[in-house]
């Protein structure tokens, strides 16, 4: 009886340990995404940034536009 109630626990505790190992692997996983997805967003802004200054304001002479407006 007292071997069953050992591998009980013993079950118990590798399962908590397997828990653990796959909640790290997912905080890992987590964080690589988060960083990628922060990379992303800043080249987004910054080619924005850029767009926004390539481009003419609308209400500018039409000497100042680089490009006709349709």
């Amino acid at each position: 009886m007292s071997w069953m109630l050992v591998a009980a626990v013993l079950l118990a505790t590798a399962g908590l340990l397997v828990l653990g190992v796959l909640a790290i692997r997912l905080w890992l996983d987590v964080r690589a995404l988060a960083k990628g997805v922060d990379r992303a967003s800043r080249a987004l802004a910054a080619a924005a940034e850029d767009l926004a200054e390539a481009m003419p304001a609308a209400n500018a002479p039409v000497e100042e536009r680089a490009v006709p407006v349709a």
